[in-house]
Order: structure tokens, then C-alpha cells, then sequence
């Protein structure tokens, strides 16, 4: 292999358009010619973000959070984090106990939630949005995202949208016509997709989109983890609290794991393809929970397109092998997330994120803060963002893929984004409710 200088590859490398604000540590392959790039989107056509340690002063901003539980409270800390002249104003939960913690983290913080701005039950959101709030983070279980979100929209408040932000195809669509709105409105929308603004994943995806590796030909993705932590039912709690307490194993609360967290990896493909699957072929099982109605495993393949596949694997159970990442495989080469690097096709590293480079450039490296400068960055610059139907998307994949697992046949996107399955139960009150329609779905027909 014959060696180049670093500062004459580095200095070649920026005439391509590789050079990046942190500067990525490029190493030859196996020639000393300079790769031919044939970007796969042109720049303009995808959208890459500004990523300065802290969001730019300006005027103040009244900020409310709906849905206080251990994600909103992770929430409330990062904007604050992210921005100075933050101030929180309203609060929303379905419970007060819930709500009077993250009031008492925010104390602690100098952020004192007036009794006035603090309201409970399931129209709370609509009481924080309604409060003269410029901004909301709405963190609730996924179920309820596509309804505060059309409600923010129509009152002219920018929106945090945590992931995944539908469960099913009728939330999907009430999200598209939402953002669409949104984006009329010059409002700014960023979702907790936080790849998005994770440093080492946006300088693979300025590569990728380049050209480094060439037209994408497939890839695999993987949330194989333990198990999630759950609920038993308390005694005075009916049937709704213990569901809404326990939600991340109800289906009709989180989407199942598949769509309420392995959504990241589902989106990390879709976002460097800039495509959305057109099939989905899967199966999945009940193995180790403990409650909830949902599987503990799903394996998936998607297809694209332009024929291509993708191989989505995600597992819920304590024991086994772990990996959570990302692969995407490419003509002249590929991107691996599990180590931050691009090879050739003979194996050979050309580019490996700087870990060091960008720890002596940067002091923010936490992408759910940096999620939030972003968004910051944007309403205080008066500049429309619209994040919504891209996640949107990749959360109707993996409902889609849930779907085929759930009953063993092969979903199309056709199929799935004109649905009418709604896993809104028809009324939202907390007592009694009809569970024998929760229960574990099981596909086929047995002998």
C-alpha cells in the first residue's frame, strides 16, 4: 500500500467536498488515486445541521412540557442545557406525581412552574399549548404524539416531537397533514430522532450522500437489548393507570419495541437512502415479558425501491447477545456505526470519525442536547424546520413491520399508510377498560 501525507490527503480530500468542520481522520485504500465521487443526492436536496455547542442568544422563549415522565424530565433538562434564556412555564401529565417531580427537578434549576401552569388529565396538553407557551416538548406515550402535535400546530407553537411520533397508519397521516401545516406556518418541528445531530452520524452522512461508498446495495440494523423496564399493577389502580404507568408494553401505547424504539436504526437507513421501504416481510414472538401485550423480538426485511434490502433485527430480553447499530452497504464500499468507519470494498479504512479533533473543537457532544440547539437555533433565526414527516415515515415502517409480523403475511407501504387501524381506544378516561382486546397477536393458523 503505498502511504500518502496526511496534510496532502487532507488538503485533496477538501477539493472533493470530504473536509468537514470536524475533520474526520481519512486514511488511503489500497491506491494513491483520488476517489471518484458521484454524489447520491446533490446538496440542497438533504438537510444537514448546524452543531455549535450552544444555541445563539436571543429573546426569551416560554417553553411547556406534556408527558413528565422519565423522558419529558430528560427533555426539560436538555433545552435547558442547550439555551440561555429558556424559561419553562407550563407543565402537563395525566398524573400529578409525575408532574410534581420534573416541577422539582426544575426548582432545583432556578425554574419555578407558577400553580397557574401546571394542569392534569388527558386535556392537559391542550392547557400548556393554550398558556401563551412559544415552544412545547411533547414527550407523552407515542400514542397520543400525532394529536398534540395537529393541536400545537393549529395554535402557532413550535414542537418538540420525542419518537416515535405514530403507532399506527391513521396517527401517520394525522402527522403528514400536521407538518405540512407546520411548514406553512414557518414554524420549527425537531423530532428526538437524535442521530440526526449526533456528530459522528452526520459526518458519515455528508460522505455517504457524497458518494464515498457509492449507491447504497442494502444494510442490516440491530436494537438487540435487554428487557425494558415494566409495571406491576399497583392495587387502586385501574385498568387505564396501570396501563398508561406500565406503557412501554401495551402496543396501543408505545407501537411495541419495534416501532417505539428500534425506529432509530429503521430511521438511520432510511435517512442515508433518503427512501422509504415499499414492503415488509417479518415474524416475531412472545418470549420473557413479564406484562403488557406486546413481542419481545421482531426480525424484518424490508424492501426498497430500487430492489435493495434491508435486515431489521431488534430483541427485548435480558441474556443474550447485545447490538445496537447500524450497516449500510454500499457499491464501492460501506459505513459501519458500531466503530465510525467507512471501508472499501477490499476491506481498506478511508474514513474513521476523529474522536480527538472533535473533543478539541467542540465541548457539546450529547445529541439530545444537540437536538435542541438545533431547534433553538432555528425558531430564534425565524427559520421554518420540518422534521415531523421524516420521522413520521420511519415510524410507519416500523409499524409496518410490526403488521407482518403480527399476522404473518407481507405489508406494503401502499397498504399500510392507507389503513384505517387506529389504536386509540374511543374513550380516554381513567377507570375500567374492555382488555380482553389486549392480547398477544399471534399469525398464521395452527394444525
Amino acid at each position: 500500500m503505498e502511504n500518502i501525507n496526511r496534510r496532502k490527503f487532507l488538503a485533496t480530500t477538501a477539493k472533493l467536498g470530504l473536509a468537514s468542520a470536524v475533520t474526520p481522520a481519512f486514511l488511503t485504500s489500497c491506491t494513491s488515486k483520488e476517489p471518484k465521487m458521484v454524489p447520491l443526492r446533490a446538496e440542497g436536496e438533504y438537510y444537514v445541521p448546524e452543531l455549535p455547542d450552544k444555541a445563539i442568544a436571543g429573546r426569551e422563549l416560554k417553553v411547556g412540557l406534556v408527558g413528565c415522565g422519565g423522558r419529558g424530565s430528560g427533555a426539560i433538562g436538555d433545552v435547558l442545557d442547550a439555551a440561555d434564556g429558556i424559561k419553562v412555564t407550563a407543565l402537563g401529565d395525566v398524573f400529578i406525581d409525575r408532574l410534581n417531580g420534573v416541577r422539582a427537578q426544575l426548582a432545583k434549576r432556578g425554574q419555578n412552574v407558577p400553580d397557574e401552569g401546571v394542569f392534569i388529565g388527558f386535556d392537559a396538553y391542550k392547557k400548556v399549548i393554550d398558556s401563551g407557551v412559544d415552544m412545547v416538548i411533547l414527550t407523552t406515550p407515542p400514542v397520543f404524539r400525532p394529536e398534540h402535535f395537529r393541536y400545537a400546530t393549529e395554535k402557532g407553537v413550535h414542537s418538540f416531537l420525542e419518537k416515535p411520533i405514530a403507532v399506527d397508519p391513521k396517527g401517520y397521516r394525522t402527522v403528514i397533514a400536521a407538518a405540512r401545516q407546520a411548514k406553512a406556518k414557518n414554524l420549527c418541528v425537531v423530532t428526538g430522532t437524535q442521530r440526526h445531530h449526533q456528530r459522528c452520524y452526520v459526518e458519515a452522512f455528508k460522505l455517504i450522500q457524497q458518494g464515498i461508498i457509492g449507491e447504497i446495495t442494502g444494510g442490516n440494523v440491530y436494537w438487540n437489548g435487554g428487557m425494558l423496564w415494566y409495571r406491576e399493577r399497583e392495587q387502586g389502580w385501574s385498568d387505564m393507570e396501570w396501563m398508561i404507568r406500565d406503557w412501554v408494553n401495551w402496543k396501543w401505547l408505545s407501537g411495541d419495541h419495534i416501532v417505539e424504539q428500534h425506529v432509530h436504526n429503521i430511521d438511520v437507513f432510511m435517512w442515508m437512502t433518503g427512501m422509504k421501504p415499499v414492503s415488509a416481510t417479518g415474524f416475531g414472538s412472545r418470549q420473557r415479558r413479564i406484562t403488557g401485550d406486546q413481542y419481545d423480538n421482531f426480525s424484518v426485511d424490508f424492501t426498497f425501491p430500487n430492489g435493495i434490502h434491508l435486515h431489521s433485527m431488534c430483541r427485548q430480553i435480558d441474556g443474550c447477545s447485545n447490538r445496537v447499530s447500524e450497516f449500510v452497504q454500499g457499491a464501492k464500499g460501506s459505513w459501519n456505526s458500531e466503530t465510525n468507519e467507512i471501508r472499501d470494498l477490499q476491506g481498506n479504512l478511508l474514513w474513521k470519525y476523529d474522536d480527538a479533533a472533535a473533543n478539541a473543537q467542540y465541548k457539546q457532544h450529547n445529541p439530545y442536547v444537540l437536538e435542541h440547539v438545533d431547534w433553538v437555533n432555528h425558531i430564534r433565526k425565524n427559520e421554518g424546520h420540518e422534521e415531523a414527516t421524516e420521522t413520521a415515515e420511519s415510524s410507519l415502517a416500523g409499524a409496518m413491520g410490526r403488521e407482518s409480523a403480527y399476522t404473518g403475511q407481507t405489508v406494503t407501504w401502499e397498504q399500510m399508510s392507507a389503513s384505517p387501524l387506529d389504536y386509540m381506544p374511543a374513550k380516554l378516561e381513567i377507570g375500567p377498560m374492555d382488555m380482553s382486546q389486549y392480547t398477544v397477536q399471534v399469525p398464521g393458523k395452527g394444525r
